[in-house]
């Protein structure tokens, strides 16, 4: 049985218990506010209210070294000793901040915890020209059950040749600036990538939750798409893949 906790925005908590209890956060941001340099001016996310951070963590996975990937005020408040999957580029930040075992994970190179779940990483969101961030893949060896990650919606060729993945975590709406074109790209990215891997459910991330969001880039910010949309292109396709919609804070559990 697996139990996923949505924590607005790209975080998440991931508990199993196929035999030992183990819990992750993936790219948690659960306090403070979110700006990119300090510039708020620019963008600022805001909390209703903090999230309580969880207890007895084993394990944060960060797939990007962007602070609403890797939210330094966050990362502050959490333990040290906790280890860290992290891209290369994420480790920059866990390692500055003095975090203790820090595991950097190249694109195709894996890292196995507690003898139960094997981590591999594969090419994500490409940030910049020259840099291509992680997403993962989270396969539990015992139970044979599989969650992908990837929060941008960019999924590489190296992800579609895997015959089957049980859950799917990634953006179901298109997020883009005028003149830009889209920043996050779900729709149709996330329909290609359900055509390969078949997933039993998608669950959408990057989609805010209990947040607001201001400063100029949030007032050009243009979404497309719907849920209920990618849904119906699913069945249309002849796919069985369930979208869920989460509810921030709440627990999902999946057997």
């Amino acid at each position: 049985m697996i139990n996923l906790t949505w924590l607005d925005s790209n975080s998440w908590l991931l508990e199993t218990s196929t035999t030992n209890n183990t819990k992750i956060l993936i790219d948690p941001w659960l306090i403070g506010d979110l700006t990119f340099n300090n510039i708020d001016w620019l963008f600022k996310g805001s909390r209703v209210k903090d999230r309580v951070i969880p207890d007895n963590i084993d394990l944060i996975i960060l797939s990007q070294g962007l602070e609403d990937h890797a939210h330094p005020p966050t990362l502050k408040q959490l333990d040290k000793n906790i280890p860290v999957i992290a891209s290369p580029n994420a480790t920059k930040v866990v390692q500055q901040l003095g975090y203790r075992e820090i595991i950097t994970l190249e694109h195709g190179q894996q890292f196995t915890l507690k003898n139960q779940l094997l981590i591999t990483a594969f090419p994500g969101s490409p940030i910049g020209p020259t840099l291509t961030e992680n997403a993962y893949l989270i396969k539990d060896i015992i139970s044979n059950y599989s969650i992908y990650y990837e929060p941008h919606g960019y999924h590489s060729a190296a992800i579609k040749e895997i015959p089957s993945i049980d859950v799917v975590i990634t953006p179901t709406i298109d997020l883009g600036l005028p003149l830009l074109g889209n920043i996050i790209q779900g729709m149709n990215n996330t329909l290609e990538l359900a055509k390969n891997v078949k997933p039993q459910f998608i669950l959408p991330t990057a989609a805010g939750g209990d947040i607001t969001f201001t400063g100029i880039i949030a007032k050009f910010l243009q979404a497309k798409g719907t849920a209920t949309e990618l849904q119906t292109l699913l069945s249309q396709n002849n796919l069985n893949t369930k979208v869920l919609t989460p509810i921030p804070g709440e627990k999902i559990t999946l057997n």
